[in-house]
């Protein structure tokens, strides 16, 4: 081998989450030479699924955005689209339905005027500003779903996409520095509809309203109605192994138990990779589909980090990884008309504390053929920190997964009677496990504000300050949930193919 090998590789794409296949697939059907590395058996990550006697488990949320079939947020549509590929959905009528503090039970309908309808019978003193906030969040939505969703990074883009559609650029310039919950008090006065609000954001960003983008709340907050809620039948995990069909298919390659544990430097430019085996590997362009804390810190070293991301981890902070449980239950306790999609918290207090939240997803409803006959899955999954599962001896850890496992079931007892009695098939996972299996630093779900920010405006782009070297994923604009690191992977493909002269002139239809 010579000290500096030609590279073999166009793009070098490390980890076969959601965000980094969207990238590579969109890069291989550009016509560049892409190979994807990951560490673990199957592709998808957070997004992926597992197979264990008869059941198909999702590892993350089965809540699924980017499914619809019209505009331009409908993203893992149209990467799949785009090379080739096609999923199979089931429409879920609901988005999910809250157990909440104080009685106050409301079902998210699929159609908005339903939903509306619902919400403002609980509040009915406040149904001017019920419709006036979520009306906002369709301005929002309308912006996004009227251009193109590329690299905010690339001038190029920025002028055709203002020429196509500038009353949107300039509509979404404007909600850029915004978070949800200034906008929900201007509309809204009840302390309790409020704290309905933050819930609806935590639900899916981890955070209160006063810490989430108006930008994310526009577009889950309206595509749950406009291109809905769609399951993909099969499992979650059907989404990741089309798009390693559609990279393979357009030239690229993917490698499993291939574990990256440097990226290859010469004078500050990514040259390639080298792999825990210690082989290397040569590229013009490397992307990191790792979280932001494990690129810069394990793959990078802090020499070479750059000073911008110093800044990054002052403003943002890990969020917590999650508690979860796989169960294959009896399906006869499950009541007729039960929705796929939960949420249940029993005190306000504990919103953000460890093992508050509780989601529940149980995609059988949508998808029976994930079961053996006769039984249902539930999939509860709860924030916990790894500070709580460290220092543990093996006998404690496992003790402390049988009583946390226990108690959340206990929980899910007063939406789902007779649960405990009724179980057959039974999996935990801890921080631990999530850390283990999907190489994210304490398992972490992705980065969380650590101080009130101007909406997304801090946010990074694809680009990192390392020449060759880019960010896709949660840790990247937009953020967290499957639809926004398709488009982060999708921005991240445009950026690397204008950098080496790939993409087409006109944008996409």
């Amino acid at each position: 081998m010579t000290s500096n090998p030609a590279p073999i590789w166009d793009v070098i794409v490390i980890g076969a989450g959601i965000g980094g296949l969207v990238t590579a697939s969109q890069l291989a059907a550009k016509g560049a030479k892409v190979l994807v590395l990951e560490r673990y058996l199957i592709p998808g990550g957070s997004g992926g699924s597992f197979r264990r006697d008869g059941y198909t488990f999702d590892v993350g949320a089965s809540m699924i955005f980017g499914f619809g079939e019209q505009g331009h947020t409908n993203l893992l549509t149209r990467a799949l689209a785009d090379v080739g590929q096609h999923c199979d959905t089931i429409p879920d009528p609901a988005q999910l339905e809250y157990h909440l503090p104080g009685g106050l039970n409301v079902a998210v309908d699929r159609d908005y005027e339903h939903f509306l309808s619902d919400l403002t019978a609980l509040f009915p003193h406040e149904a001017k500003g019920i419709r006036a906030f979520y009306d906002a969040c369709w301005q929002v939505f309308r912006c996004l779903d009227a251009m193109p969703l590329l690299s905010l990074e690339d001038p190029a883009y920025l002028a055709k996409v203002f020429f196509k559609a500038p009353l949107a650029c300039l509509g979404l310039a404007r909600w850029l520095p915004v978070n949800v919950g200034d906008v929900a008090r201007q509309h809204i006065s009840d302390p309790a509809l409020l704290k309905f609000i933050d819930m609806e954001c935590f639900c899916w960003s981890v955070m209160p309203a006063d810490l989430t983008p108006m930008i994310n709340a526009g577009m889950v907050f309206s595509d749950r109605h406009a291109g809905g809620i769609n399951y993909p039948k099969g499992g979650v995990g059907v989404i990741a192994e089309k798009l390693v069909a559609g990279l393979e298919s357009h030239g690229g390659a993917i490698r499993y138990k291939a574990r990256v544990t440097k990226v290859l430097l010469e004078n500050n430019t990514a040259v390639g990779v080298k792999l825990a085996s210690g082989e290397e590997l040569r590229a013009r362009r490397v992307v990191s589909n790792a979280t932001r804390w494990d690129t810069f810190g394990a793959l990078v070293d802090a020499a070479h980090t750059p000073k911008a991301e110093t800044t990054w981890r002052r403003r943002y902070k890990p969020s917590p990884s999650f508690l979860s449980l796989h169960l294959g239950i009896d399906a006869q306790i499950v009541p007729k008309g039960y929705h796929c999609h939960h949420l249940l918290l029993e005190r306000w207090e504990e919103m953000e504390a460890e093992q508050g939240v509780v989601f529940v997803s149980m995609p059988t409803l949508l998808d029976p053929e994930l079961a053996p006959a006769e039984r249902h899955i539930v999939h509860a999954f709860t924030p916990s920190s790894m500070e709580h599962w460290q220092g543990l001896t093996p006998a404690a850890y496992r003790a402390k997964k049988q009583a946390d496992a226990d108690r959340l079931i206990g929980r899910l007892e007063v939406i789902l009677p007779g649960l405990k009695g009724a179980i057959h098939h039974r999996e935990v996972g801890t921080p631990r496990s999530h850390r283990r299996f999907l190489g994210r630093m304490g398992g972490s779900y992705g980065p969380i504000p650590a101080l009130r920010l101007p909406g997304l405006l801090p946010m990074p782009f694809n680009r990192t300050g390392l020449a060759g070297l880019y960010a896709v994923g949660d840790s990247c604009f937009p953020g967290q949930g499957l639809n926004a690191v398709a488009f982060s992977g999708f921005a991240c493909a445009h950026r690397i193919g204008a950098d080496l002269g790939l993409n087409p002139w006109s944008l996409p239809d």
